[in-house]
């Protein structure tokens, strides 16, 4: 099949994040089994308007939040004759290919944002306004593609779809893989227990409540936080304000950025990881964390509920707090056996996820939507 996919960002982008790795492996994976793959996605300076990467074709143009979708629809009338099969994958606003594209297509999705959309970084009032609208408007978006099949990465993105009226046979399951690269040699967990946030450093993720718990974990003992990821620089410096305000100025380091081979390094050197974001489609720093023996105690949230075994590869605490949090951490740091047998089963629970299997079970989707069997 000639392939056309659309989505607001690509891997190379400066705030990609897990949806667009996930995209990619299944893009590298299909561009592997014979397909020819195109990827239409958003401009960043300093990149190319047309590149490929890992054999797939990649056009950029427009911004990432509106420009985007007018360009695509753009390319689209200009190259339709070009494609026999099309991926809108959604990240909030998809690409409302239903009302211009008739040719087979698969919808994308990682999550079903809701009350993510009041978690915005605009200036009040613009940050309500936009998650007002957002959250009004997105059930209403889905009834466009009342018709079309879907691909998710997790149990609880598919419950999110069916609450927003998208029907159960139509939603298919495709478990994410993990990439891992193991550092050699394997490094020694640090000294000093130290907790790690790794994720987009964005509120809806909610690194401030990461740091907030870090507060109160701080009052207990000798701790080291590390903050790892990148986001707006705006965002990143109130972080930085509020760690000065909770006394934290000399204790939270922020990594920011870190390739994937320092990634796992300092993952591997973290005692635990702590993930309190609110609603995630599945959580693939979880199992990145696993896969160096790294547990995690992570909110009791969507996705998340998914990608962490609770009592095998970490905990989920039962009402989302920094102090729950908190409290959790220091007891799994009390309790030796606890935390040797969290570490153990964090391995073992991270050693389910291939991206062989993954992009096998996405090729055998695309080929039965796109041909019936």
């Amino acid at each position: 099949m000639n392939i056309l996919i659309l989505s607001w960002r690509d891997p190379r982008h400066p705030l990609a994040g897990g949806a667009e790795q996930v995209m990619h492996e299944h893009m590298k994976g299909w561009v592997t089994a014979g397909h020819k793959v195109t990827l239409f996605s958003s401009n960043v300076t300093g990149l190319p308007s047309k590149e490929t990467l890992d054999g797939i074709k990649i056009f950029r143009k427009g911004d990432q939040y509106v420009g985007v979708k007018v360009a695509a629809f753009i390319f689209w009338l200009k190259n339709k004759r070009n494609y026999d099969f099309v991926v809108d994958q959604f990240h909030g606003i998809p690409f409302f290919t239903p009302l211009y594209i008739n040719k087979p297509k698969l919808a994308v999705l990682q999550e079903v944002a809701r009350r993510v959309w009041f978690l915005n970084e605009l200036p009040i009032p613009f940050n309500w306004i936009i998650g007002l609208l957002g959250y009004i408007f997105e059930p209403i978006i889905f009834l466009l593609y009342k018709n079309v099949p879907f691909m998710v990465g997790s149990h609880s993105a598919k419950s999110d779809l069916i609450k927003v009226g998208i029907k159960f046979p139509s939603i298919t399951i495709v478990p994410h893989g993990v990439i891992i690269l193991k550092p050699q040699p394997f490094p020694e967990k640090e000294k000093i227990n130290t907790i790690c946030y790794l994720g987009a450093l964005a509120k809806d993720k909610g690194v401030e409540d990461a740091i907030t718990a870090f507060s109160l974990i701080n009052k207990k003992g000798k701790y080291n936080f590390w903050v790892i990821g990148r986001g707006r620089r705006s965002y990143v410096d109130k972080l930085r304000s509020m760690c000065k305000k909770l006394g934290l100025k000399n204790k939270v380091k922020f990594w920011g950025f870190v390739d994937n081979l320092k990634k796992f390094e300092l993952l591997a050197k973290s005692h635990v990881l702590i993930n309190p974001s609110v609603h995630e489609g599945w959580g693939l720093v979880n199992i990145e964390a696993n896969s160096m023996g790294t547990p995690v105690v992570s909110y009791n949230s969507q996705g998340l509920i998914d990608s962490v075994k609770n009592g095998q590869s970490g905990i989920i605490v039962y009402k989302n707090s920094p102090a729950k949090l908190a409290d959790t951490v220091l007891d799994i740091f009390s309790d030796r056996k606890l935390y040797e047998r969290l570490c153990s089963g964090a391995f073992l629970w991270s050693k389910n996820f291939s991206w062989e299997i993954s992009r096998n079970k996405s090729i055998k989707l695309i080929n039965s939507v796109r041909f019936g069997d």
